[in-house]
């Protein structure tokens, strides 16, 4: 200390500290001076000595004015020292780093402007202090006192400036100080955050590519900002990086595409247009390394097929479809476990889009990876079975073709058919609503006869009577059955039900059925249930006519053929079509007058069933109207 007042008038050290701009102004131009003559003479104890004095008594005092003379005494030795600077540097920044948190704004502007100067001298040799420097300048970005604000912004362009042009600037070291920061609101560091990853990336020799995804969350954060500027900065620079990630041979897909996953459910629309085009050019970039993230991405894109504005819809769909391009191994890392819960997940979608494209996947993995698929059936098959009660068809009728493809393999077809079964006796809405659509649409898939054959095995032990006379369904021996309900009580719900039959018939599904009737003697047993049931009929009723007007088309038929049919003669006349060539439908009986047993059906042992069941309705319906009764009279 005494060396420095040694060599330091008592003058200079009077008006360092003085609260004119000016005598402060011209003590540090002495100081400069007397640094100068120091170091020519190569005397750096001294040097030291004059630094510390400016610093202990100046720069730390608990006097304003002192604090400002300090700064501007520093800012002059390190200009007095020239290129000589930078062995001192250790003594002289720190004291100015520290005033950048002075309380009083005046030294905070006298700070910026003594690192501007000490900066211009040094140029490089000060980038060892970047990070305390940068973490200042992010503070003082939003300082309250516009002047620091500006005087800030002219010490951050020259440093901006030193860094593009240095060798010596660690971005290793610089990125953790980034990423802490990137979440902050406040627009003033926001701008300044952009500004130097804008910067840095114009570099050629950093790679802060490399680094993106240490920030790429911060810049998509800074999308929905209310300022309109630091939107369009954040997605300038997205811009830039999305085409050096189209150029570059090297890039963390992964990483980023986790980002992209969950910026694309952000609230804010331009968010998530962004994210969704981001996701679009990863999928036809990444390749094999982006497999393993399918199941996130498709979580990403599901919900924005459904999006309400279009721009994302666009991308989103053509995103999936880009996916489902891809056949994928699992032995590649695509996880068809993860995607089919993505896709069990967005069934509970509230948007129809979504929903659809789901099954879709599920129905595409069943083709591609069945036996993977299969091995997660019991997580996935309820959820199936409660999707048959969606609102919309086109979902119903994708359900089904899914439903229908688990169910190739038999054991999985027996299961299928008593879920749906156990879902119509628990689900009545089900059934009526949704019964004769899920029916027809598997017999079209599986096989009508199989499908009925399955049913009518599983009702056979249905001990609800009510569930159960809903359900069935008519057999091949339909003559003989309609010869049995003559017996029974015909009732308005009854004809109701025939009435539904006859126009069923008349539909175009039933084509086929109706030109067999241009062969009588091929299909004996079906005129014989269509006049049966013409018998049935009032003949005042619209279906009794339909049906009328249906007989009357079809080719003489003489009586004699009906009596033969129905006697023991139509059993040697069935093989004497036989063996020409010509074929009696399913219906044949033989001399005892009895169904002969054909595709593995007893027709005798089913019209004792049936009689039997007829008989346990009856039953059924006597205790119903008993209990009513009692009812009524109590």
């Amino acid at each position: 200390m005494a060396e420095a007042l040694s060599v330091i008038p008592a003058s200079v050290l009077r008006n360092l500290p003085d609260k004119l701009y000016e005598k402060r102004k011209n003590a540090a131009l002495e100081v400069e001076g007397i640094v100068k003559q120091l170091a020519a003479a190569g005397d750096h104890e001294k040097i030291s000595a004059v630094i510390t004095l400016l610093t202990t008594d100046y720069t730390y005092s608990p006097q304003a004015n002192h604090r400002k003379g300090g700064l501007i005494g520093l800012a002059a030795a390190t200009v007095g020292l020239s290129s000589e600077a930078a062995q001192h540097l250790e003594q002289i920044v720190p004291p100015v780093l520290n005033s950048f948190s002075d309380q009083d704004s005046r030294v905070r502007y006298d700070a910026c402007e003594a690192l501007y100067n000490i900066a211009k001298v040094v140029r490089g040799d000060f980038i060892i202090f970047f990070n305390q420097i940068f973490d200042a300048l992010c503070k003082l970005s939003a300082d309250s006192d516009a002047n620091v604000q500006s005087a800030a912004h002219l010490l951050d362009r020259l440093v901006k400036d030193i860094v593009t042009e240095s060798d010596q600037f660690s971005i290793e070291e610089f990125i953790p100080l980034l990423r802490e920061r990137m979440n902050v609101l406040n627009p003033y560091v926001r701008q300044f955050l952009v500004g130097w990853i804008t910067v840095l990336d114009s570099v050629p020799d950093i790679d802060m590519l490399g680094f993106l995804p240490d920030f790429l969350d911060g810049l998509f954060n800074m999308l929905s900002d209310s300022s309109h500027e630091i939107r369009q900065q954040a997605d300038s620079a997205l811009l830039e990086f999305l085409q050096e990630i189209k150029n570059s041979p090297s890039v963390d897909y992964g990483r980023m595409a986790e980002i992209l996953v969950q910026r694309a459910g952000s609230p804010d629309e331009f968010t998530r247009l962004t994210a969704i085009t981001w996701i679009n050019e990863f999928v036809k970039l990444g390749g094999v390394q982006l497999v393993p993230y399918y199941a996130d991405v498709l979580g990403a894109i599901l919900p924005c097929i459904s999006d309400k504005e279009e721009k994302i819809r666009v991308v989103a769909r053509e995103t999936n479809e880009e996916i489902r391009a891809i056949n994928a191994d699992p032995a590649e890392g695509f996880d068809v476990g993860a995607i089919l819960a993505i896709a069990k997940r967005q069934l509970s979608s509230e948007w129809e889009a979504t929903r659809i494209e789901a099954l879709r996947w599920i129905s595409t993995l069943l083709n591609r990876h069945r036996s993977e698929v299969l091995c997660f059936l019991n997580d996935l098959f309820d959820t199936l079975l409660k999707a048959l009660s969606d609102p919309s068809d086109e979902v119903v009728l994708l359900v089904l073709e899914i439903h229908a493809c688990i169910a190739k393999d038999p054991k999985l077809f027996r299961q299928l058919v008593v879920f749906l079964v156990h879902n119509f006796r628990v689900d009545n809405s089900l059934l009526q609503k949704r019964g004769a659509l899920i029916i027809r649409r598997l017999c079209v898939l599986l096989d009508a006869e199989k499908v009925y054959r399955e049913l009518s095995t599983i009702l056979e032990g249905e001990s609800d009577l009510d569930f159960a006379s809903i359900m069935v369904q008519t057999y091949q021996h339909a003559g003989a059955v309609i010869q049995l309900l003559g017996e029974e009580d015909i009732n308005v719900k009854f004809l109701v039900q025939l009435d539904k039959l006859i126009c069923l018939l008349e539909t175009p599904i039933f084509a086929y059925l109706r030109l067999q009737l241009l062969e009588p003697d091929r299909h004996i047993w079906l005129l014989k249930a269509l006049y049966g049931l013409l018998m049935l009929l009032p003949q005042q009723s619209s279906a009794f006519k339909m049906l009328q007007n249906r007989l009357n088309t079809v080719p003489f038929f003489n009586s004699e053929q009906f009596r033969r049919a129905s006697s023991g003669i139509a059993y040697s006349q069935s093989l004497h079509h036989r063996s020409s060539g010509s074929q009696i439908e399913d219906g044949d009986i033989n001399q005892d007058g009895n169904f002969n047993s054909q595709n593995g059906i007893n027709f005798t042992s089913r019209l004792h069933q049936f009689e039997d069941m007829q008989r346990q309705h009856r039953m059924h319906a006597k205790t119903q109207t008993q209990s009513s009764n009692n009812s009524t009279t109590l």
